[in-house]
């Protein structure tokens, strides 16, 4: 699929807002601990959404290698096994205690994770929605992020397409899209949380639907009215089952990844036991006590303590 040059315009665009100061902190801080390995830093989230530093920073990082990040270790083997590797940061600001959580991918798995190319929708349904580059280490750098960013809204829609009926809206497409891919991973959005984050950049999803939907390999015409634009695709039945047992198998598949990525956190994060349960906790509304015996070996006891939380419905 041929990226259009108004889909790029868009995103482009999208990366123009004000940037608080315990956000720009944490960035100086990872610029600082890793020097010229960053090609990129990318602000998204929650934190992002409601122009707020009070809850948890979400960042990405795009280095050039995991070699410059980590050395000839553990912790670079499982970065490029399994993207990415999560690191906790924390630091005063002021009255406040600012908390950050970053990401760590290579620049070429972040542009090959955003393509058709990869099964899995962790990375392209994350990078279809609004983000902000908030740091390039030149120009190319910065027309190559914003280019796989692209990439990930051609390829969620292009997945998210055959499951549609056949008459649509941008509001529909991308509420199925985006509960599509978080039901494949650790837990899955109610409806509502889907809508608000839809409602939180309407026009922004509006426009790069509009760009995008004529150019995909399927049948799809438009009618715009003074209020709303609505969809019409013509997709064989063929197609539209084939693309409903590969959501089936990315669901099974986002289960078992995330709960590897969970296993790996308790490597690569510092105060893994206690990030990994409040995010099960965040999501799931179930909680786990954090035992000495738990925090001392957190590998042999997790096992238990997943499965527990298997039968309890946390990953459901």
């Amino acid at each position: 699929m041929t990226i259009p040059h108004t889909l790029t315009t868009i995103i482009s665009e999208q990366q123009t807002h004000a940037i608080l100061p315990a956000t720009q902190c944490a960035i100086d801080q990872i610029l600082t601990r890793y020097g010229h390995a960053v090609q990129a830093i990318i602000f998204y989230g929650s934190c992002l959404r409601q122009s707020t530093d009070s809850g948890l920073i979400d960042l990405y990082v795009l280095v050039d290698q995991y070699t410059s990040i980590h050395g000839v270790r553990l912790q670079a083997i499982l970065n490029k096994l399994l993207p990415p590797n999560v690191y906790y940061l924390e630091f005063p600001l002021g009255d406040k205690t600012i908390r950050a959580k970053y990401s760590i991918v290579s620049l070429s798995d972040f542009q090959r994770c955003t393509t058709m190319q990869w099964f899995h929708s962790y990375f392209w349904g994350r990078f279809a929605q609004p983000t902000e580059l908030v740091f390039a280490r030149d120009h190319q750098v910065k027309k190559t992020v914003q280019m796989a960013m692209a990439q990930a809204v051609m390829t969620l829609m292009a997945r998210t397409l055959p499951y549609m009926p056949r008459n649509f809206e941008a509001r529909d497409i991308w509420q199925k899209g985006l509960s599509l891919s978080y039901q494949a991973e650790l837990r899955s959005e109610r409806l509502g949380s889907i809508s608000r984050l839809f409602d939180a950049a309407s026009v922004y999803y509006e426009r790069v639907t509009q760009a995008c939907l004529m150019t995909m390999p399927f049948h799809v015409t438009q009618h715009t009215t003074a209020s709303h634009t609505h969809y019409h695709a013509t997709i064989p039945q063929s197609v539209r089952s084939k693309n409903k047992l590969a959501w089936t198998i990315r669901k099974l598949q986002g289960k078992i990844l995330s709960l590897l990525r969970l296993l790996k956190g308790l490597f690569t994060f510092h105060g893994g036991v206690d990030y990994i349960l409040w995010k099960v906790e965040r999501h799931s509304g179930i909680t786990v006590e954090v035992t000495p015996r738990l925090r001392k070996h957190p590998l042999l006891v997790g096992w238990v303590v997943f499965w527990r939380l298997y039968r309890r419905g946390a990953f459901r």
